[in-house]
């Protein structure tokens, strides 16, 4: 097979592994629900629909009522009577607020005896949203994060004081009912607070956090957004039960286990990946330049999530910009691949998965006088790597555990 043919394959192996439904099945194993309490569930996330199905075959009829809230184009049809609704990622739109209000409907009311199933999954920040301040504010403050280069963190730090539902805040609406929390994890070190900015979770955060935030990437924010930020989110809650379910190291192993089985040496080297795309790129193809006099075929494997700063205007994602950063170091190189891609089967605001460069890529892109540096300073690796085959296109995937990225070296 040829080195592109190995890429998609050990890509298909890790997503497959990656899918949350068994996660979540053996999770429900553990959950035990009042058999005389009503039982309401609520997922949020890109892998909303396949964990909210997993829950629908194990429980069927227990459940009460629910809502599944995902990405635009992420549904897979209707779960029984479970209200379906697609909202925008990764800002938030007016379908967003309009399905959380929906979902904060289905939890008033209920009682001690109650629970709420709520499956959480990456993405949750922006499908799942009911802003204290003005919704288009809201647009806007999330517009600015996402061009600074601020890192999801430091994100969710800010979104969770602007919102009714983020950092706890929908666990003490769903109350005295108990909320079991089913996490399928998109942030390195799995922090229960931060994963769609932890709607069921205490907040370990502070208002001071928040402030240096908003000073560190000089935030526009208006007086009440302002004093948002210094009010404190819940540290407490004694009605939640959460467990994480996957991360991104599953997606590691199955793609080192491919690589294996394809004939490769695999390495592992980090599951914490946390940098500027860009700089993720050119390590990556120094990895590859060191490694070119091997007579072995390898396989360099880090997961995590870098982040882009938008100095332009082009459209493209962070697996791509890391694809094509990597372009020009491993130009001319024997055989030699890498590629990343989001595990959600998105890449930022478009619909490829990621990206895929090789030794040739550079060549040919010069050859359409395309140049990478200027494309890189426009944050335009989508139109660039789509003129020469380079997209990663999988579709909604079904699962959202963070990014993979390889180094392949075919021997």
């Amino acid at each position: 097979m040829s080195i592109r043919q190995d890429a998609d394959r050990i890509m298909q192996a890790a997503l497959k592994a990656a899918q949350p439904d068994t996660a979540v099945r053996q999770a429900l194993d553990n959950v035990r629900f009042d058999p005389e309490g009503r039982l309401v569930l609520v997922a949020i996330g890109k892998a909303a629909w396949q964990m909210a199905k997993a829950a629908h075959d194990a429980l069927g009829r227990r459940i009460d009522a629910g809502i599944v809230i995902t990405k635009h184009g992420h549904g897979q049809g209707k779960l029984g009577r479970l209200l379906l609704r697609e909202a925008g990622h990764p800002v938030p739109d007016q379908s967003s607020f309009a399905a959380t209000r929906e979902a904060i409907a289905l939890v008033q009311g209920l009682s001690a005896r109650d629970s709420v199933l709520l499956l959480i999954s990456g993405g949750g920040s922006a499908l799942f949203e009911q802003p204290l301040i003005d919704p288009a504010e809201l647009q806007g403050i999330t517009q600015q994060l996402l061009k600074s280069g601020a890192d999801i963190v430091e994100m969710n730090t800010i979104r969770k004081r602007l919102s009714a539902v983020k950092g706890g805040r929908f666990a003490q609406q769903c109350a005295p009912a108990t909320v079991h929390a089913v996490v399928l994890s998109d942030i390195i070190g799995d922090p229960l607070d931060m994963i769609a900015s932890g709607p069921a979770w205490p907040d370990a955060s502070t208002s001071a956090d928040a402030l240096r935030v908003a000073n560190k990437y000089q935030l526009a924010l208006s007086p009440d957004a302002a004093a948002c930020l210094r009010q404190e989110t819940p540290k407490a809650l004694d009605n939640v039960h959460s467990l994480v379910t996957g991360s991104v190291k599953v997606l590691c192993a199955a793609a080192a286990h491919e690589a294996k089985a394809l004939g490769y040496e695999p390495l592992i080297l980090t599951a914490s990946l946390s940098c500027q795309a860009r700089e993720a790129g050119s390590f990556l193809a120094a990895i590859a330049q060191y490694h070119q006099d091997s007579e072995k075929s390898l396989c360099f494997i880090a997961g995590g999530e870098t982040v882009v700063k938008l100095t332009g205007t082009g459209l493209g994602g962070r697996n791509q910009e890391l694809a094509l950063s990597a372009a020009q170091g491993i130009a001319g190189l024997r055989d030699t691949a890498v590629f990343s891609l989001g595990s959600d089967g998105t890449d930022g605001p478009t619909d490829a998965a990621g990206g895929y460069c090789d030794q040739d890529t550079a060549a040919r892109l010069a050859a359409q006088g395309i140049d990478i540096h200027h494309v890189l300073q426009d944050n335009d690796a989508y139109h660039a790597l789509d003129k020469i085959g380079g997209l990663i296109m999988t579709g909604p995937t079904g699962t959202n555990v963070n990014d993979v990225s390889v180094v392949l070296i075919k021997r």
